[in-house]
């Protein structure tokens, strides 16, 4: 392990190790560890020099991954700045919300989702916008060819307006020797890294350097022996405004001296093929979602894996079937791994030499779990409770909400997860479901994860999302939204199928057929949503 104690040490660290590798790849263009070194002085002797911004202040960094996401989230940490990670995809109430929530005074947008901040800045604490656009950092003409692509025949750049703002070009020109280095202690908070915001409004959870420094180590010593410093290439198709993505791909694979290929519209599965075929990815990491787009792609079946030794899932249950797909597809078998926000996130991984399929693997280095009851007692080996995390990874609290971190953190440092599992005699875990997604059929607990794990093994159903609805005779029923390959389903052939495959009240008294499944950001499905269509049914 490394003797780094904050993100500020990882970033000096790995500059120097590695000045001359590759660190980050992005539509054709690449940055080395030196030039990220020198970008990312530029841009913090901006922030020093240009603004007003002082160590501790919130920076908000609105991108998807291009290479201007690590020279500015390098930058922003070089100068001491708290980093606000934000999604893109944003509506107008959701980022007014962030913004204040979190008293960011400065934010890093892109240029096609400028008019969404356009909307609401001016009810915000921001002071200091600055904007770029996807090919900032390519060359002169390629530059100038895909930025009038994008926003002139594409029209993907909608008119916006400020009173004020920096383009990202402009603040790359401030010398780099004028960047005066800022200490920071790894008690400090590096990340506001908000939560989903399913039990109500989004929340900040307050991440450490220390925090996310012992996630990175915790992440390369369940994978050491496997991975080669400085020379393997990682591709990054989930977004690094995630904090799974952010850990694994800005601090653990770049601490390393390893090489993220960045995947900037992961949707674009053919787009995405293409970006593939001019790498050999050593590791992959993605989501249930992800694996089944690429699975259906022609060409992704056609690629070469031989160079693919590690492949990641998180996120979301992995579906028996993907998993199964995956492995006959690339050679390689899906490592289930288990996290959440508030612990930087990963709290468990599959150890690569004795994977187990559908576990979601051992604690990482120095985490302890346990499960417990309703009345907060620890139960045994094998009984369904909920995850209990304690370690180095977890949070700090979540930001300005005392109420809301002592319901989750007690006083020896437990985090309550809200995820209900099982932990084997070996020590494997098993996450069964969200407590809160749980459905009581007549006294019976029916598990999600579990019917939308049978009901994606049928071979016309490309993807299924699982909730309860009220009955007036079990209290409660299960009701399944399917996207289906095949128009002539019926509801009733898959009611038959999934009475063959599980018990009779596991079994989705109501099937409905959607043309697609409503999902964040990284593909998960939100079934949040599902509940409220199935509200307003």
């Amino acid at each position: 392990m490394s003797d780094d104690k904050t993100t500020l040490d990882v970033i000096e660290r790995s500059v120097k190790d590695y000045k001359h590798n590759r660190a980050f790849t992005c539509l054709g263009k690449s940055l080395t560890y030196g030039e990220v070194d020198e970008a990312s002085k530029r841009f913090a002797a901006w922030i020093q020099t240009q603004t007003n911004l002082k160590p501790g202040d919130r920076f908000a960094i609105q991108l998807p991954n291009i290479l201007q996401y690590p020279v500015a989230l390098f930058g922003a940490i070089r100068a001491g700045l708290v980093i606000v990670n934000v999604n893109p995809l944003y509506t107008p109430r959701e980022l007014k919300h962030q913004l204040n929530d979190s008293g960011a005074k400065g934010i890093l947008v892109l240029a096609n989702v400028a008019h969404t901040l356009a909307e609401v800045v001016e009810e915000t604490g921001i002071e200091h916008i600055v904007v770029t656009e996807v090919a900032d950092l390519h060359p002169l003409l390629k530059r100038m060819a895909m930025n009038f692509a994008l926003k002139y025949v594409l029209k993907e750049v909608p008119l916006f307006s400020f009173k004020k703002f920096t383009s990202f070009l402009d603040t790359l020109k401030t010398p780099s020797s004028s960047f005066q280095r800022v200490e920071r202690s790894p008690e400090d908070i590096a990340v506001l890294q908000y939560t989903g915001g399913t039990t109500g409004v989004a929340k900040g959870a307050m991440l450490t350097h220390a925090n996310l420094v012992a996630n990175k180590d915790q992440l390369l010593e369940r994978q050491s022996g496997l991975i080669k410093p400085g020379v393997d290439t990682y591709v990054a198709p989930l977004p690094l405004y995630h904090i799974y993505a952010f850990t694994l791909h800005a601090m653990s694979v770049f601490s390393n001296g390893n090489h993220n290929l960045l995947i900037p519209n992961p949707r674009d599965i053919n787009a995405f093929v293409k970006a593939l075929k001019t790498e050999k990815v050593y590791g992959f990491v993605g989501l249930n979602t992800l694996f089944n787009a690429l699975l259906d792609n022609e060409e992704f079946k056609g690629l070469d894996f031989s160079a693919l030794n590690i492949t990641s899932s998180g996120g979301m249950a992995l579906a028996t079937d993907t998993g199964r797909r995956w492995k006959e597809v690339t050679g390689v078998t899906v490592m289930e791994g288990y996290g959440l926000t508030e612990t930087s996130p990963v709290a468990c991984a599959n150890p690569p030499e004795a994977i187990q399929l559908g576990s979601v693997g051992l604690p990482v280095k120095d985490t302890e779990l346990k499960v417990i009851d309703e009345e907060g007692q620890t139960l045994g080996t094998g009984e369904v409770g909920e995850l209990c995390i304690r370690g180095p990874q977890v949070m700090k609290g979540y930001w300005q909400r005392p109420e809301a971190t002592e319901k989750v953190l007690d006083a020896e440092g437990w985090f309550k997860t809200g995820d209900m599992a099982t932990i084997a005699e070996d020590g494997y875990v098993r996450i069964v479901d969200r407590k809160k997604d749980m459905i009581l059929v007549s006294g019976f607990n029916v598990y999600p994860n579990e019917v939308e794990d049978v009901l994606c093994e049928h071979p016309d159903i490309v993807e299924a999302g699982v909730i309860a609805v009220p009955d007036d005779k079990s209290g409660e029923a299960v009701k399944a939204y399917v996207v289906s390959s095949n128009p002539q389903l019926t509801t009733q052939a898959v009611r038959e199928y999934c009475k063959e495959n599980m018990a009779g009240y596991k079994v989705p008294k109501t099937v409905v057929f959607t043309d697609s499944l409503p999902k964040s950001a990284v593909g998960k499905i939100l079934r949040r949503e599902l509940k409220a269509l199935e509200g307003a049914e």
